[in-house]
């Protein structure tokens, strides 16, 4: 009898763990893809970034500063012109049925993951079709010389100038560190594709499958350095409406419904099953003027459109209260936000006035985007699309709602074809310049991610002189004046500072709102 019980214990943990209750979360959409420096959204950086792959650093958002993480620790030199960092030891990559590692993670893999996005001459550079949007946005191939290995465990970075905002740049998903031991599988097999199908990394869990609009698939990396997640199986169920996406929570079809609508999240107050949580967001919701397309490229009518816009009653519409209004780029906890700076009032004559100097004196037709299905930022799109559409009639401008699926809008998006454009920024660290270089930088013309398409050599410098400067009251200066000059040009129509929230099963533990919008499972625990 004694020699059975160790197979009976054997085969009852083989089938806990085949058996095992997954962690299934709701969220919006799919990714784009899982090979995260090439996208920009958040969606797709929840999906891979956050949950697949890891940063040398990370950021606390508790305590606001960044943390160790494949990185133990770091070293920056007296000038500012380089950092060195030294590796965590004993770190794996994923095994899985595409890739088996023959080492651990060592200086060769950080060198590869930013030598990709930013040397011509790395064969993998021309992997990504549109490019590497955030290492373009803040001009890394200018500012990082080199990223050198010392040895298998020390890596140093080699800078052109000193830069403020380096270190919480890489917390950023793009700075995920990819292995170069599959990379070169795949170069060598010129499928260079793979890399965003079946992505590899050293993140808390293991890509398994996508089906797409439908769900993706991971398995708990149980060689994790953080230490294995308490779930066995991680789901990210596809649904977009996120009513449904309360509903499949409360009927216990998953655990977390990420991106809750007001609404539900007063339904839930009351409910006995299920936890709100929340936080304020680091975050924006606005609409883009594109200042290349006529008649935008006049500040005049983009002054206008702001004057027209019923702020608050956009507000109530959408946000339901769970939203402050928003003024400038970025909130206003944050450092450098210019307190003196006054949001357009609700002025129709002023705004008729604007256009009739402008030329357009009798209005005209223009077009505005929108995602299909709402979310933290958004939550409700055809409502806030129609909320618009209904004020700019008022000043005679005839605007027509064109509903677009998500993937498609940010890909046009970034290509300028838009008029006015539904968009959010979520930034990744507590720094302004998460939202001022990727949004108003001429780099980020070029990169995609600047919506208003505005490129002024003037706001150009204020931007990257602040990231050059270490001194936070010269640093702030700039910021000022880089917000005075976007209000006063009116490249977006700002509207809101949204309340970050989740919806989790009364069973869910150890899971936090994050106040960047990103994710982490690997504490939750599913009782």
């Amino acid at each position: 009898m004694r020699t059975r019980l160790p197979l009976l214990a054997a085969l009852l943990a083989c089938a806990t763990a085949t058996y095992a209750k997954p962690l299934t979360v709701c969220t919006e959409a799919s990714p784009e893809g899982f090979d995260v420096v090439r996208y920009n959204s958040l969606t797709t950086t929840n999906a891979s970034a956050d949950v697949i792959f890891n940063r040398l650093v990370d950021y606390d958002a508790r305590a606001g500063k960044v943390v160790p993480s494949l990185a133990s620790s770091w070293k920056v030199a007296d000038d500012g012109q380089a950092i060195t960092f030294t590796l965590r030891p004993g770190v794996s990559f994923h095994k899985t049925a595409w890739f088996k590692p023959s080492r651990p993670l060592n200086a060769d893999d950080v060198v590869f993951s930013f030598q990709r996005m930013l040397d011509p001459a790395q064969p993998w550079y021309k992997s990504a079709p549109t490019g590497y949007p955030h290492a373009k946005s803040f001009q890394l191939d200018k500012l990082i010389k080199a990223v050198v290995k010392v040895d298998d465990r020390t890596v140093r970075f080699e800078l052109n100038q000193p830069d403020a905002t380096l270190l919480p740049l890489l917390t950023m998903g793009f700075a995920s560190i990819y292995s170069a031991e599959y990379a070169a599988q795949l170069a060598k097999a010129g499928n260079f594709e793979q890399l965003n199908s079946l992505p590899v990394g050293t993140g808390p869990f293991v890509f398994q499958s996508l089906a797409k609009d439908s769900a993706v698939r991971y398995a708990a990396n149980p060689a994790y350095f953080g230490g294995k997640p308490a779930a066995e199986r991680l789901i990210y169920a596809i649904t977009p409406d996120s009513a449904v996406r309360a509903q499949k929570l409360k009927a216990g079809e998953c655990q977390i419904a990420l991106g809750p609508k007001p609404q539900d999240i007063s339904d839930a107050a009351g409910d006995a099953r299920v936890k709100v949580l929340t936080t304020p967001m680091f975050s924006t919701a606005f609409v883009a003027l594109n200042s290349q397309h006529k008649p935008f490229d006049d500040k005049r009518v983009r002054q206008a459109v702001n004057l027209a816009f019923d702020k608050a009653n956009y507000l109530k519409v959408v946000f339901a209260g769970s939203a402050v209004a928003a003024n400038n780029p970025f909130p206003p906890s944050t450092f450098g936000y210019n307190k003196a700076i006054k949001d357009y009032p609700l002025d129709i004559a002023r705004a008729k006035k604007l256009l009739a100097e402008a030329g357009y004196g009798n209005g005209f037709d223009t077009t505005i985007w929108v995602r299909p299905t709402g979310s933290t930022l958004n939550p409700n799109p055809k409502a806030g699309a129609e909320v618009l559409q209904a004020d700019l009639a008022k000043v005679g401008i005839r605007a027509e709602i064109k509903v677009i699926e998500w993937g498609e809008l940010i890909k046009r998006g970034k290509a300028g074809e838009h008029d006015l454009l539904f968009m959010g920024w979520a930034g990744d660290n507590g720094d302004a310049d998460n939202f001022l270089t990727p949004q108003f930088s001429c780099a980020a013309v070029q990169s995609g991610t600047n919506f208003a398409r505005y490129c002024d050599p003037a706001l150009d410098k204020l931007i990257a002189d602040a990231r050059r400067i270490a001194a936070p009251q010269q640093r702030a200066a700039n910021y000022a004046r880089a917000q005075q000059i976007i209000k006063e040009q009116a490249l977006w129509l700002p509207l809101a500072h949204p309340t970050a929230a989740a919806l989790t099963g009364r069973n869910v533990s150890g899971y936090q709102v994050n106040p960047f919008g990103r994710v982490d499972f690997s504490k939750t625990v599913v009782r």
